[in-house]
């Protein structure tokens, strides 16, 4: 007996590392995040303003992506039957072609008018969202499953990295291809980048060890019970606050550029590079929290994100209502900020979904936490838009500001946020630490290790 406790003690302590080959994950992460903020962030949006969309149709754009996440729910089905790895290569490819078709519509400009091109594009981009709808519902199960649970923040955090690393470069190259008076070919040229770094990203995606699926559960024909997953308490804790949370922030990065073409008069090309610093906002999240999300948990971390939130739409207001001055310093010190909550909550609301998740039922788990929150991410966008419209040329002033289209929309959005703070401070994650001892580690333990890198030290 004493030797099988030693054994077990000492299979406790060695140290957990990540499994050989995760590497490759990190790899198509960032090739494909080349891919995917061309045609599902600001560069889309620039070109449908080019085609002169009006702002509900920029908001079903912005929507579509996280309302076709719905088709999770069917297709979370055939996960166990099909694995995890051709799943997701399956929907990828699929995508993949229609980038590829996207690129060529800029082109038929030379035949077709605006109206047509875009619904032309709309219609793509709809089958290269459903196509991602459907794969994306074994990613989140395939990576739970892959990453050990005391290593699944340090992973997030640096899977946050590549891809704000990788963004930040698109968006880089996205504005060189727009430089100047820009033209159809430019954003051909774009969206043909966007479908070649998709292609490559198959080859890395391929590379990543799959998990073996147990037969039975491959053959399990028992009927998935929504409801009583929807009453696990801190699983539904959970999805209130996601659902408060992709309300406030669905749509806000398509109308900040909306309201910085529109109100300031910035071109493409300087507004693509003045949305670039969000990715360096989400890259900074690395050295902000790296591995220390593990021992402190989600729910400070989310406290103070949400609370920092509401100062940075303060900001926005300021600037639409005419308060502040529209400078580039603070627009970019804005979308830093933006970048670094945006990453912050991302990996956060993920790691803790992966703790509270239940390991009978991972699958539909996660189906239904992706499809609740995509959903409204999807649906926020297009009810943000119609606001705005409403609103339209009026622009009233109290408490000193110009109450404007945009200056509603921050206003509304920063009352959002609010709620979703209140939300948060329900969450239940026993084993999370205090919002005192986030602050204390973030302002004052981790600065002081950074400056004592650099202090003279004693010797001969």
């Amino acid at each position: 007996m004493p030797e099988s406790q030693t054994e077990a003690s000492r299979r406790q302590a060695e140290p957990v590392g990540f499994p050989p080959g995760l590497h490759h994950a990190y790899l198509f992460s960032t090739f494909n995040a080349f891919s995917y903020q061309v045609v599902l962030n600001s560069p889309m949006v620039l070109y449908a303003k080019y085609l002169g969309a009006s702002a509900t149709v920029l908001g079903i754009i912005a929507g579509m992506m996280p309302l076709l996440v719905i088709f999770q729910i069917p297709a979370a089905n055939h996960i166990d039957r099909i694995g995890f790895k051709r799943f997701v290569y399956a929907g990828w490819g699929t995508r993949v072609m229609f980038i590829f078709a996207m690129a060529l519509v800029p082109l038929a400009g030379a035949f077709l008018d605006a109206k047509t091109l875009l619904a032309l594009m709309l219609m793509l981009l709809f089958c290269f969202n459903l196509s991602r709808g459907i794969s994306s519902c074994a990613w989140l199960p395939w990576i739970t499953a892959l990453v050990p649970p005391v290593l699944r923040g340090k992973y997030l955090a640096r899977d946050a990295g590549v891809q704000n690393l990788a963004s930040f470069l698109t968006f880089l190259f996205a504005a060189a291809c727009l430089a100047g008076h820009t033209r159809p070919w430019q954003f051909s040229i774009l969206f043909a980048f966007s479908a070649t770094m998709g292609a490559v990203s198959l080859s890395f995606l391929k590379r990543i060890p799959d998990v073996h699926i147990p037969p039975e559960t491959r053959t399990s024909r028992t009927p998935v019970p929504w409801l009583a997953m929807l009453a696990h308490r801190p699983f539904r804790k959970l999805l209130v606050t996601l659902v408060a949370y992709s309300t406030a922030y669905g749509g806000l990065t398509a109308f900040t550029v909306a309201f910085l073409k529109t109100q300031t008069g910035m071109s493409e090309c300087q507004i693509l590079l003045v949305t670039s610093v969000a990715f360096l906002g989400g890259l900074c999240s690395l050295g902000f929290l790296g591995s220390r999300l593990d021992h402190l948990g989600s729910k400070p971390v989310l406290a103070f994100c949400f609370s920092t939130w509401v100062a940075v739409l303060a900001g926005w207001m300021g600037l639409a209502g005419g308060l502040l001055p529209v400078k580039l310093v603070s627009v970019l010190f804005l979308q830093f900020l933006m970048g670094l909550l945006a990453a912050l909550v991302q990996m956060s609301n993920t790691r803790l979904a992966m703790a509270v998740i239940p390991l009978m039922g991972r699958n539909h788990f996660f189906a239904l936490y992706s499809v609740i929150g995509n959903v409204t991410l999807g649906l926020a966008p297009i009810g943000w838009g119609l606001l705005i419209d409403a609103v339209g040329v009026r622009s009233p002033a109290w408490l000193g500001l110009a109450w404007n289209r945009y200056t509603v929309f921050f206003a509304a959005t920063s009352l959002a946020f609010l709620c979703t703070l209140a939300c948060a401070r329900r969450l239940e994650e026993p084993q999370a630490a205090g919002l005192e001892e986030l602050l204390r580690e973030i302002l004052i333990q981790s600065p002081q290790r950074f400056w004592l890198r650099f202090w003279p030290r004693g010797g001969t």
